[in-house]
């Protein structure tokens, strides 16, 4: 695969690193990522001795039960300040883990180095989805697995970006919203011709709060993406616009009688590549 690498490209990865490294996002994935990172080792088959590398790691929602499991763990993550809180959260649950700096689009290992390779909401994120995806493939072993837990463009979290979009810049040529991990026919074309072949389900996980309005500012307080489209739009005077109808979605949600919970749909691609693939 060829995948011109743009100045344009490369300002947009540094943003995310930079935007991943802002906030408290463990404090994001305590409240509401960890049932994915659960989600995505219970439909792996994980047995002690596994080699498994988690893509896009974040602070360890799968690494973490992973090597709880007996697993043989390498966690990647771009944002050193997510590694680091990854590190603490592995050392009091009292396992060892490898966590290593990288580039979900140029993985630092060789072909077919892992039984099993995870991403719970987190290679959704690299800009140029084809690359990631056959970078999952590619250090995936003959006969190994691959799970990828992404939220879908019409559950909660996928209308949030939706919501976000017109009031950021857009995308360079080859980037591709995160959401589109959710949909299944963009999966299958990503992995066409890797050798994986896929099956589906779809999940929710609850996001809770006291308020619509509250979670919207916990959010923006400690989510990278709200977090810096806040900086960026209240220099340019429509924080509060933003801010309103990401309230107004979050309302459109709710389900509770009193208090905030939103479901947020996820897609769960697991995989296995075939025997005979490279």
């Amino acid at each position: 695969m060829t995948i011109t690498i743009t100045p344009e490209i490369e300002a947009l990865k540094a943003a995310h690193k930079a935007t991943w490294d802002s906030g408290d996002y463990g404090a994001v994935a305590d409240a509401f990522v960890l049932e994915v990172g659960e989600t995505a080792v219970e439909k792996a088959s994980i047995e002690a001795g596994t080699d498994l590398l988690d893509v896009a790691t974040g602070t360890g929602s799968a690494a973490i039960p992973s090597a709880q499991k007996g697993a043989r763990v390498t966690g990647l993550d771009i944002a050193p300040s997510l590694l680091e809180r990854a590190r603490e959260r592995a050392a009091e649950a009292g396992v060892v883990v490898d966590w290593i700096e990288g580039d979900a689009e140029a993985l630092p290992f060789e072909d077919g180095s892992f039984d099993t390779v995870l991403s719970a909401i987190g290679v959704q994120f690299a800009p140029r989805h084809e690359l990631s995806a056959a970078e999952l493939a590619r250090v995936t072993r003959p006969g190994g697995e691959i799970v990828v837990c992404a939220w879908t463009p019409a559950g909660f979290i996928g209308q949030v970006f939706k919501t976000m979009g017109p009031y950021m810049p857009k995308p360079p040529a080859g980037a591709s919203p995160p959401p589109l991990w959710g949909d299944q026919d963009h999966v299958r074309g990503l992995f066409e011709g890797t050798g994986v072949e896929l099956e589906f389900e779809t999940r929710s996980v609850n996001f809770e709060h006291g308020s619509a309005a509250g979670f919207v500012d916990f959010m923006a307080d400690n989510y990278g993406p709200i977090l810096k489209a806040r900086e960026r739009l209240s220099a340019e005077g429509r924080w509060d616009d933003l801010r309103s109808e990401l309230i107004a979605v979050s309302e459109a949600t709710n389900v509770a009688d009193r208090g905030f919970c939103a479901p947020s749909e996820y897609l769960v691609a697991h995989g296995r590549k075939t025997e005979g693939a490279a």
